[in-house]
Protein backbone atom coordinates (compact mmCIF):
# COMPACT_ATOMS: atom_id res chain seq x y z
CA UNK A 1 0.00 0.00 0.00
CA UNK A 2 1.05 3.74 -1.03
CA UNK A 3 1.81 5.82 1.73
CA UNK A 4 0.50 9.38 2.73
CA UNK A 5 -1.31 10.82 -0.72
CA UNK A 6 -1.41 14.47 0.01
CA UNK A 7 0.89 16.81 -1.24
CA UNK A 8 4.66 16.49 0.25
CA UNK A 9 6.21 19.33 2.50
CA UNK A 10 9.13 21.29 0.65
CA UNK A 11 12.70 20.56 1.51
CA UNK A 12 12.70 23.67 4.09
CA UNK A 13 10.10 24.22 6.55
CA UNK A 14 10.14 26.65 9.89
CA UNK A 15 6.82 25.87 11.45
CA UNK A 16 6.65 29.76 12.99
CA UNK A 17 6.63 31.18 9.61
CA UNK A 18 4.12 28.78 8.25
CA UNK A 19 1.77 30.21 10.95
CA UNK A 20 2.90 33.66 11.11
CA UNK A 21 4.66 35.52 8.27
CA UNK A 22 2.70 38.12 7.09
CA UNK A 23 1.23 38.72 3.54
CA UNK A 24 -2.00 37.89 1.21
CA UNK A 25 -2.84 35.11 3.69
CA UNK A 26 -2.19 36.95 6.80
CA UNK A 27 -2.14 40.84 6.32
CA UNK A 28 -0.23 43.07 8.53
CA UNK A 29 -2.86 45.09 9.81
CA UNK A 30 -5.52 42.09 10.23
CA UNK A 31 -6.30 40.73 13.92
CA UNK A 32 -4.52 37.41 14.35
CA UNK A 33 -4.99 36.77 18.58
CA UNK A 34 -7.50 38.13 20.91
CA UNK A 35 -7.01 36.97 24.36
CA UNK A 36 -10.38 36.97 26.47
CA UNK A 37 -9.28 38.07 30.32
CA UNK A 38 -12.77 38.44 31.55
CA UNK A 39 -15.77 36.84 30.81
CA UNK A 40 -17.68 39.68 32.36
CA UNK A 41 -16.42 42.75 30.68
CA UNK A 42 -15.65 42.67 27.05
CA UNK A 43 -13.28 45.93 27.36
CA UNK A 44 -10.60 43.40 28.71
CA UNK A 45 -8.78 42.29 26.08
CA UNK A 46 -5.96 41.86 24.49
CA UNK A 47 -5.88 42.10 20.29
CA UNK A 48 -3.06 41.22 17.91
CA UNK A 49 -2.54 42.01 15.06
CA UNK A 50 -0.86 39.57 12.68
CA UNK A 51 1.88 42.16 11.86
CA UNK A 52 2.57 42.82 15.79
CA UNK A 53 2.42 39.05 16.40
CA UNK A 54 5.04 38.53 13.86
CA UNK A 55 6.98 41.54 15.06
CA UNK A 56 7.01 39.73 18.77
CA UNK A 57 8.55 36.57 18.04
CA UNK A 58 11.06 37.39 15.87
CA UNK A 59 12.49 39.63 18.05
CA UNK A 60 12.22 36.73 21.06
CA UNK A 61 13.82 34.54 18.60
CA UNK A 62 16.52 37.42 17.94
CA UNK A 63 16.99 37.74 21.79
CA UNK A 64 17.18 34.12 22.64
CA UNK A 65 20.02 33.42 19.88
CA UNK A 66 21.91 36.90 21.23
CA UNK A 67 21.63 34.96 24.66
CA UNK A 68 23.65 32.35 23.01
CA UNK A 69 20.93 29.60 22.67
CA UNK A 70 21.41 27.93 19.55
CA UNK A 71 19.59 25.84 17.13
CA UNK A 72 18.16 22.72 18.70
CA UNK A 73 18.36 23.84 22.20
CA UNK A 74 15.83 22.87 24.15
CA UNK A 75 13.90 25.87 25.82
CA UNK A 76 11.19 24.20 28.84
CA UNK A 77 8.19 26.60 29.12
CA UNK A 78 6.77 27.72 32.72
CA UNK A 79 4.15 30.27 32.82
CA UNK A 80 0.77 31.36 33.70
CA UNK A 81 -1.65 30.84 31.17
CA UNK A 82 -0.67 34.52 29.04
CA UNK A 83 -0.10 35.64 25.31
CA UNK A 84 3.62 35.31 26.79
CA UNK A 85 3.01 31.80 26.77
CA UNK A 86 2.28 31.22 22.93
CA UNK A 87 4.42 34.31 21.83
CA UNK A 88 7.79 32.82 23.65
CA UNK A 89 6.67 29.11 21.88
CA UNK A 90 6.73 30.26 18.48
CA UNK A 91 9.33 32.59 19.33
CA UNK A 92 11.99 29.81 19.79
CA UNK A 93 10.52 27.31 17.13
CA UNK A 94 11.27 30.91 14.70
CA UNK A 95 14.27 30.60 15.97
CA UNK A 96 15.21 27.17 15.22
CA UNK A 97 15.15 26.16 19.29
CA UNK A 98 12.78 23.29 20.41
CA UNK A 99 10.65 24.64 23.14
CA UNK A 100 9.20 21.85 25.68
CA UNK A 101 5.33 23.41 26.78
CA UNK A 102 4.76 22.19 30.32
CA UNK A 103 1.61 22.89 32.12
CA UNK A 104 1.49 24.90 35.15
CA UNK A 105 -0.23 21.95 36.88
CA UNK A 106 2.64 19.84 36.71
CA UNK A 107 4.31 19.58 39.98
CA UNK A 108 7.89 20.63 40.93
CA UNK A 109 9.16 17.28 40.85
CA UNK A 110 7.95 16.55 37.60
CA UNK A 111 9.36 19.83 36.14
CA UNK A 112 12.45 19.08 37.01
CA UNK A 113 12.49 15.69 35.47
CA UNK A 114 11.67 17.20 31.55
CA UNK A 115 14.37 19.89 32.25
CA UNK A 116 17.20 16.96 33.01
CA UNK A 117 15.92 14.45 30.76
CA UNK A 118 15.30 16.78 28.07
CA UNK A 119 18.46 18.17 28.46
CA UNK A 120 17.33 21.94 28.57
CA UNK A 121 19.83 24.23 27.61
CA UNK A 122 16.68 26.90 29.15
CA UNK A 123 13.72 27.60 31.26
CA UNK A 124 10.95 30.37 31.11
CA UNK A 125 9.54 29.95 34.73
CA UNK A 126 7.05 32.57 36.65
CA UNK A 127 7.88 33.71 39.56
CA UNK A 128 4.89 32.23 41.79
CA UNK A 129 5.48 28.39 39.71
CA UNK A 130 8.76 26.12 41.06
CA UNK A 131 10.91 23.91 39.97
CA UNK A 132 12.47 21.80 42.48
CA UNK A 133 16.24 21.63 41.56
CA UNK A 134 17.12 23.61 38.30
CA UNK A 135 20.83 21.75 36.88
CA UNK A 136 23.33 24.03 36.69
CA UNK A 137 23.76 25.57 33.36
CA UNK A 138 20.42 26.04 32.10
CA UNK A 139 19.68 29.95 31.56
CA UNK A 140 16.62 31.01 33.74
CA UNK A 141 14.01 33.59 32.06
CA UNK A 142 11.22 35.40 34.49
CA UNK A 143 8.15 36.43 33.10
CA UNK A 144 9.40 40.47 32.67
CA UNK A 145 12.59 38.57 30.89
CA UNK A 146 9.99 37.50 28.53
CA UNK A 147 7.73 40.30 28.02
CA UNK A 148 11.06 42.05 27.49
CA UNK A 149 12.17 39.72 24.71
CA UNK A 150 9.20 40.88 22.97
CA UNK A 151 10.88 44.20 22.54
CA UNK A 152 14.06 42.98 21.82
CA UNK A 153 15.87 45.90 19.93
CA UNK A 154 16.26 43.97 16.72
CA UNK A 155 14.39 41.39 14.56
CA UNK A 156 16.01 37.91 13.42
CA UNK A 157 14.51 36.09 10.17
CA UNK A 158 13.27 32.69 10.47
CA UNK A 159 15.63 29.93 11.04
CA UNK A 160 16.05 27.90 7.68
CA UNK A 161 15.10 24.56 8.78
CA UNK A 162 14.39 22.10 6.89
CA UNK A 163 11.02 19.99 7.11
CA UNK A 164 12.60 17.58 9.61
CA UNK A 165 14.21 19.14 11.64
CA UNK A 166 13.29 19.63 15.56
CA UNK A 167 10.60 21.93 16.22
CA UNK A 168 8.83 20.81 19.61
CA UNK A 169 8.89 18.49 22.32
CA UNK A 170 6.04 17.06 24.34
CA UNK A 171 5.92 14.40 27.23
CA UNK A 172 3.20 12.05 27.20
CA UNK A 173 2.33 8.96 29.47
CA UNK A 174 4.97 6.29 28.84
CA UNK A 175 5.05 2.04 29.10
CA UNK A 176 7.13 3.25 32.98
CA UNK A 177 6.42 5.11 35.26
CA UNK A 178 8.14 8.55 33.62
CA UNK A 179 6.21 10.56 30.96
CA UNK A 180 8.35 10.36 27.50
CA UNK A 181 9.20 13.21 25.26
CA UNK A 182 7.56 13.08 21.87
CA UNK A 183 9.91 14.74 19.36
CA UNK A 184 8.24 16.56 16.68
CA UNK A 185 9.38 18.66 13.16
CA UNK A 186 8.78 21.79 11.54
CA UNK A 187 6.73 19.03 8.91
CA UNK A 188 4.28 18.43 11.49
CA UNK A 189 2.50 21.78 11.17
CA UNK A 190 2.64 20.32 7.21
CA UNK A 191 0.79 17.44 8.54
CA UNK A 192 -1.97 19.15 9.94
CA UNK A 193 -3.05 20.54 6.81
CA UNK A 194 -5.73 17.42 6.33
CA UNK A 195 -7.43 19.31 9.04
CA UNK A 196 -8.49 22.12 7.45
CA UNK A 197 -11.36 20.76 5.59
CA UNK A 198 -11.04 17.12 7.72
CA UNK A 199 -12.04 18.52 10.95
CA UNK A 200 -12.60 22.21 10.73
CA UNK A 201 -14.13 23.33 7.57
CA UNK A 202 -11.85 26.93 8.56
CA UNK A 203 -11.46 30.08 5.92
CA UNK A 204 -9.79 32.94 7.28
CA UNK A 205 -12.94 34.65 7.36
CA UNK A 206 -13.29 32.33 10.60
CA UNK A 207 -13.46 33.33 14.25
CA UNK A 208 -12.12 30.55 16.28
CA UNK A 209 -12.37 29.91 20.04
CA UNK A 210 -10.10 27.35 21.85
CA UNK A 211 -11.69 26.63 25.60
CA UNK A 212 -8.63 25.41 26.98
CA UNK A 213 -5.06 26.95 27.91
CA UNK A 214 -2.01 28.79 26.20
CA UNK A 215 0.06 25.71 27.61
CA UNK A 216 -1.80 23.30 26.33
CA UNK A 217 -0.85 21.30 23.17
CA UNK A 218 -4.65 21.08 21.71
CA UNK A 219 -4.80 24.65 22.35
CA UNK A 220 -1.27 25.66 20.36
CA UNK A 221 -2.25 23.33 17.77
CA UNK A 222 -5.77 23.36 17.01
CA UNK A 223 -6.50 26.78 19.22
CA UNK A 224 -3.42 29.15 17.35
CA UNK A 225 -1.72 26.83 14.62
CA UNK A 226 -4.21 25.98 12.48
CA UNK A 227 -6.39 29.30 12.68
CA UNK A 228 -3.16 31.28 12.44
CA UNK A 229 -2.14 29.21 8.91
CA UNK A 230 -5.55 30.11 7.52
CA UNK A 231 -5.36 34.14 8.35
CA UNK A 232 -8.34 33.04 10.74
CA UNK A 233 -8.59 35.08 14.01
CA UNK A 234 -7.79 32.92 17.36
CA UNK A 235 -9.60 33.70 21.21
CA UNK A 236 -8.71 32.59 23.61
CA UNK A 237 -10.03 32.97 27.07
CA UNK A 238 -7.50 33.11 30.13
CA UNK A 239 -10.19 34.33 32.87
CA UNK A 240 -12.00 32.17 35.68
CA UNK A 241 -13.16 28.82 33.60
CA UNK A 242 -16.76 28.18 34.44
CA UNK A 243 -19.67 26.60 32.46
CA UNK A 244 -21.57 30.45 31.87
CA UNK A 245 -18.79 32.12 30.20
CA UNK A 246 -18.38 30.23 26.97
CA UNK A 247 -21.82 31.47 25.47
CA UNK A 248 -21.48 34.83 26.44
CA UNK A 249 -17.81 35.41 24.67
CA UNK A 250 -19.08 33.63 21.60
CA UNK A 251 -21.64 35.96 21.32
CA UNK A 252 -19.67 39.14 22.33
CA UNK A 253 -16.58 37.95 19.85
CA UNK A 254 -18.26 36.29 17.25
CA UNK A 255 -17.31 33.40 17.07
CA UNK A 256 -17.64 31.10 14.33
CA UNK A 257 -15.72 27.19 15.59
CA UNK A 258 -15.44 26.63 19.02
CA UNK A 259 -13.12 24.05 20.46
CA UNK A 260 -13.50 22.08 23.26
CA UNK A 261 -12.89 18.42 25.43
CA UNK A 262 -16.98 16.53 25.72
CA UNK A 263 -16.92 17.44 29.25
CA UNK A 264 -17.34 21.33 28.28
CA UNK A 265 -20.10 20.84 26.17
CA UNK A 266 -21.68 18.57 28.57
CA UNK A 267 -21.72 21.66 31.35
CA UNK A 268 -22.85 24.33 29.02
CA UNK A 269 -25.96 22.23 27.89
CA UNK A 270 -26.23 21.50 31.74
CA UNK A 271 -25.39 24.71 33.39
CA UNK A 272 -26.62 27.25 30.73
CA UNK A 273 -29.66 28.83 28.97
CA UNK A 274 -28.65 27.29 25.72
CA UNK A 275 -31.92 27.35 23.93
CA UNK A 276 -32.06 31.71 24.67
CA UNK A 277 -28.44 32.67 24.84
CA UNK A 278 -26.41 30.51 22.02
CA UNK A 279 -24.91 32.64 19.78
CA UNK A 280 -25.78 33.17 15.88
CA UNK A 281 -22.47 33.74 14.88
CA UNK A 282 -21.66 29.66 15.78
CA UNK A 283 -21.37 27.42 12.63
CA UNK A 284 -20.23 24.30 14.56
CA UNK A 285 -17.85 23.16 17.30
CA UNK A 286 -14.82 21.02 17.32
CA UNK A 287 -14.17 18.57 19.48
CA UNK A 288 -11.48 15.88 21.02
CA UNK A 289 -9.18 14.65 23.72
CA UNK A 290 -11.76 11.96 24.97
CA UNK A 291 -15.01 9.79 23.05
CA UNK A 292 -17.64 12.34 22.11
CA UNK A 293 -20.86 10.62 24.52
CA UNK A 294 -23.75 10.20 21.87
CA UNK A 295 -26.16 11.72 24.10
CA UNK A 296 -23.96 15.27 24.21
CA UNK A 297 -23.91 15.10 20.71
CA UNK A 298 -27.54 14.60 20.29
CA UNK A 299 -28.82 17.52 22.69
CA UNK A 300 -26.14 19.78 21.41
CA UNK A 301 -27.82 19.79 17.58
CA UNK A 302 -31.34 19.12 19.22
CA UNK A 303 -30.72 22.56 21.68
CA UNK A 304 -28.30 24.92 19.68
CA UNK A 305 -29.13 23.35 15.35
CA UNK A 306 -25.49 22.97 15.03
CA UNK A 307 -23.24 20.13 15.03
CA UNK A 308 -20.14 18.85 16.76
CA UNK A 309 -17.22 17.70 14.96
CA UNK A 310 -15.19 14.92 17.08
CA UNK A 311 -11.98 14.57 15.99
CA UNK A 312 -9.15 11.25 17.29
CA UNK A 313 -5.53 12.07 17.71
CA UNK A 314 -2.36 11.58 19.84
CA UNK A 315 0.32 13.69 21.27
CA UNK A 316 2.30 11.81 18.41
CA UNK A 317 0.48 12.79 15.59
CA UNK A 318 -2.66 15.09 16.19
CA UNK A 319 -6.00 14.11 15.10
CA UNK A 320 -6.27 12.27 11.75
CA UNK A 321 -9.51 10.79 11.98
CA UNK A 322 -12.50 12.72 12.37
CA UNK A 323 -15.72 14.44 10.99
CA UNK A 324 -16.10 17.39 9.39
CA UNK A 325 -18.68 19.70 7.40
CA UNK A 326 -17.71 17.56 4.88
CA UNK A 327 -17.97 14.57 6.33
CA UNK A 328 -21.16 13.88 8.15
CA UNK A 329 -20.78 12.02 11.95
CA UNK A 330 -22.21 8.63 11.81
CA UNK A 331 -23.33 7.71 15.37
CA UNK A 332 -21.06 5.72 17.20
CA UNK A 333 -18.13 6.48 15.35
CA UNK A 334 -15.28 9.20 15.39
CA UNK A 335 -15.31 9.75 11.85
CA UNK A 336 -12.92 8.88 8.76
CA UNK A 337 -9.44 9.34 8.12
CA UNK A 338 -8.70 13.10 6.98
CA UNK A 339 -7.80 12.85 3.42
CA UNK A 340 -4.10 11.94 1.98
CA UNK A 341 -3.60 10.17 4.94
CA UNK A 342 -3.48 6.29 4.92
CA UNK A 343 -5.09 4.73 7.96
CA UNK A 344 -6.12 0.77 8.60
CA UNK A 345 -6.81 -1.43 11.30
CA UNK A 346 -4.16 -3.88 12.28
CA UNK A 347 -4.21 -7.40 14.00
CA UNK A 348 -3.17 -6.89 17.90
CA UNK A 349 -1.02 -9.86 17.72
CA UNK A 350 1.32 -8.71 15.15
CA UNK A 351 1.80 -8.36 11.41
CA UNK A 352 1.04 -5.84 8.66
CA UNK A 353 -2.15 -7.76 7.16
CA UNK A 354 -5.10 -5.11 7.25
CA UNK A 355 -8.22 -6.42 9.10
CA UNK A 356 -11.47 -6.70 6.94
CA UNK A 357 -13.91 -4.32 7.68
CA UNK A 358 -16.26 -5.18 11.18
CA UNK A 359 -13.14 -6.78 12.74
CA UNK A 360 -10.93 -5.05 15.31
CA UNK A 361 -7.57 -4.32 16.10
CA UNK A 362 -5.09 -1.84 16.24
CA UNK A 363 -5.24 2.05 14.64
CA UNK A 364 -2.36 2.28 12.52
CA UNK A 365 -1.17 5.28 9.81
CA UNK A 366 1.46 5.05 7.58
CA UNK A 367 5.16 6.41 8.83
CA UNK A 368 5.38 8.53 5.97
CA UNK A 369 2.51 10.52 6.88
CA UNK A 370 3.94 14.12 7.40
CA UNK A 371 2.00 14.90 10.76
CA UNK A 372 4.12 12.10 12.19
CA UNK A 373 6.87 12.41 14.94
CA UNK A 374 10.51 12.09 14.44
CA UNK A 375 10.26 9.39 17.40
CA UNK A 376 10.58 9.20 21.12
CA UNK A 377 13.05 11.27 23.14
CA UNK A 378 16.03 9.01 24.43
CA UNK A 379 13.29 6.41 23.78
CA UNK A 380 14.23 3.65 20.91
CA UNK A 381 12.72 0.70 23.13
CA UNK A 382 9.37 2.75 23.17
CA UNK A 383 9.58 3.35 19.27
CA UNK A 384 10.11 -0.35 18.52
CA UNK A 385 6.89 -1.23 20.16
CA UNK A 386 4.82 1.40 18.02
CA UNK A 387 6.46 0.74 14.61
CA UNK A 388 5.27 -1.99 12.51
CA UNK A 389 7.25 -1.99 9.41
CA UNK A 390 5.81 1.15 7.68
CA UNK A 391 2.79 1.31 10.12
CA UNK A 392 2.84 3.09 13.33
CA UNK A 393 0.09 1.59 15.90
CA UNK A 394 -0.11 3.94 18.89
CA UNK A 395 -2.25 1.55 20.72
CA UNK A 396 -6.04 2.66 20.14
CA UNK A 397 -7.73 0.02 19.22
CA UNK A 398 -10.90 0.59 16.37
CA UNK A 399 -13.37 -0.84 14.18
CA UNK A 400 -13.39 0.47 10.36
CA UNK A 401 -16.90 -0.41 8.36
CA UNK A 402 -17.57 -0.57 4.97
CA UNK A 403 -17.83 3.47 4.21
CA UNK A 404 -14.55 3.87 6.16
CA UNK A 405 -15.74 5.27 9.08
CA UNK A 406 -13.88 4.30 12.04
CA UNK A 407 -15.40 3.60 15.94
CA UNK A 408 -12.91 3.57 18.36
CA UNK A 409 -12.67 1.44 21.01
CA UNK A 410 -10.07 2.67 23.57
CA UNK A 411 -6.81 2.30 24.54
CA UNK A 412 -5.22 -1.33 24.05
CA UNK A 413 -3.51 -0.99 27.64
CA UNK A 414 -7.01 0.25 28.99
CA UNK A 415 -9.04 -2.98 27.52
CA UNK A 416 -10.69 -4.94 30.39
CA UNK A 417 -11.06 -8.76 30.48
CA UNK A 418 -14.27 -10.11 31.42
CA UNK A 419 -15.12 -13.95 31.44
CA UNK A 420 -12.28 -14.17 28.75
CA UNK A 421 -13.73 -11.51 27.05
CA UNK A 422 -12.07 -7.80 25.72
CA UNK A 423 -14.01 -5.24 27.05
CA UNK A 424 -13.82 -1.40 25.46
CA UNK A 425 -14.52 0.58 28.81
CA UNK A 426 -16.03 3.62 26.12
CA UNK A 427 -18.61 1.17 25.42
CA UNK A 428 -19.94 1.02 28.77
CA UNK A 429 -19.35 4.68 29.72
CA UNK A 430 -21.18 5.16 26.96
CA UNK A 431 -24.44 3.07 28.38
CA UNK A 432 -24.04 4.45 31.72
CA UNK A 433 -23.32 7.46 30.77
CA UNK A 434 -27.30 8.20 29.47
CA UNK A 435 -28.26 7.28 32.69
CA UNK A 436 -30.03 10.75 34.15
CA UNK A 437 -28.67 10.80 37.27
CA UNK A 438 -24.73 10.43 35.68
CA UNK A 439 -22.72 13.61 35.89
CA UNK A 440 -19.54 11.67 34.53
CA UNK A 441 -18.73 7.87 34.73
CA UNK A 442 -15.18 6.14 34.03
CA UNK A 443 -14.80 2.74 33.43
CA UNK A 444 -11.68 0.04 34.36
CA UNK A 445 -11.20 -2.98 35.63
CA UNK A 446 -10.66 -3.49 39.00
CA UNK A 447 -9.61 -6.21 41.74
CA UNK A 448 -11.68 -7.46 44.18
CA UNK A 449 -9.53 -10.82 45.54
CA UNK A 450 -5.89 -12.21 45.01
CA UNK A 451 -5.77 -12.93 41.37
CA UNK A 452 -9.81 -11.97 41.06
CA UNK A 453 -10.48 -8.46 39.25
CA UNK A 454 -14.32 -7.48 37.62
CA UNK A 455 -15.37 -4.45 35.54
CA UNK A 456 -15.62 -1.30 38.29
CA UNK A 457 -17.74 2.21 37.12
CA UNK A 458 -16.38 4.90 38.84
CA UNK A 459 -19.71 7.18 38.76
CA UNK A 460 -19.94 11.36 39.63
CA UNK A 461 -24.11 11.97 40.20
CA UNK A 462 -25.36 14.85 38.98
CA UNK A 463 -26.27 16.98 41.65
CA UNK A 464 -29.47 16.13 44.00
CA UNK A 465 -29.49 13.23 43.25
CA UNK A 466 -29.18 9.63 45.11
CA UNK A 467 -26.60 6.92 44.75
CA UNK A 468 -28.53 3.99 43.11
CA UNK A 469 -26.29 1.24 42.10
CA UNK A 470 -29.60 -1.41 41.09
CA UNK A 471 -30.98 1.53 38.52
CA UNK A 472 -27.56 1.95 37.47
CA UNK A 473 -27.00 -1.94 36.96
CA UNK A 474 -30.71 -2.34 35.21
CA UNK A 475 -29.37 -0.05 32.79
CA UNK A 476 -26.21 -2.22 32.10
CA UNK A 477 -28.07 -4.92 31.85
CA UNK A 478 -30.64 -3.88 29.43
CA UNK A 479 -28.30 -2.73 27.04
CA UNK A 480 -25.04 -5.32 27.56
CA UNK A 481 -23.41 -8.32 27.53
CA UNK A 482 -24.02 -9.66 30.60
CA UNK A 483 -20.16 -10.00 30.70
CA UNK A 484 -19.32 -6.11 29.90
CA UNK A 485 -21.93 -5.14 32.76
CA UNK A 486 -19.89 -3.46 36.25
CA UNK A 487 -19.80 -5.83 38.60
CA UNK A 488 -19.07 -2.83 41.87
CA UNK A 489 -20.22 0.81 41.45
CA UNK A 490 -18.34 3.17 43.12
CA UNK A 491 -19.65 6.81 44.04
CA UNK A 492 -17.13 9.43 44.06
CA UNK A 493 -17.26 13.50 43.88
CA UNK A 494 -14.70 14.12 40.68
CA UNK A 495 -12.80 11.61 38.70
CA UNK A 496 -8.79 12.21 38.95
CA UNK A 497 -7.87 13.67 35.10
CA UNK A 498 -4.57 14.16 33.25
CA UNK A 499 -3.52 18.40 32.46
CA UNK A 500 -4.74 17.68 29.05
CA UNK A 501 -8.76 16.16 31.01
CA UNK A 502 -7.82 12.83 30.67
CA UNK A 503 -9.52 10.39 32.98
CA UNK A 504 -6.55 8.76 34.67
CA UNK A 505 -7.87 4.61 35.04
CA UNK A 506 -5.04 3.78 36.58
CA UNK A 507 -5.26 5.71 39.39
CA UNK A 508 -8.94 5.05 40.29
CA UNK A 509 -8.00 1.24 39.94
CA UNK A 510 -5.10 1.93 42.68
CA UNK A 511 -7.90 3.67 44.15
CA UNK A 512 -10.36 0.53 44.77
CA UNK A 513 -10.11 -0.64 48.24
CA UNK A 514 -10.30 -4.28 47.57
Amino acid sequence: MTGYRGERPPEFLNMARYCLETGRTRPADKTGLIVLKDAGDPDATETWSYGALEDAVLRIAAGLIADGLKPGDRLVIRLENTSDYALLFFGAIAAGLVPLPASSALSTDEVSYLLVNSGASALALAHNLRVTSIPKGVRVYGQEDVTALRKFKTRSDYAPTLADDPAFLVYTSGTTARPKGVLHAHRSVWGRRPMYEGWYGITHQDRVLHAGAFNWTYTLGTGLSDPWANGATALVYTGTKDPSVWLRLMSVHKATIFAAVPTVYRQILKYCDVDSDFPRTLRHGLTAGETLPEDVARSWFERTGTTLYEALGMSEMSTFISSSPSVPPKPGTVGKPQAGRVVLILPTDGGSEPMPAGEAGLIAIHRSDPGLMLGYWKRPDEEALVMRDDWFCGGDLGVMDDEGYITHLGRNDDLMNAQGYRVSPLEVEQVLGEHPDVAEVAVTEIGVAENVSVIGAFVVLQEGTKEDPKSLQDLAVDRLAAYKCPREFVFVDRLPRTANGKVKRAELRQSFPA
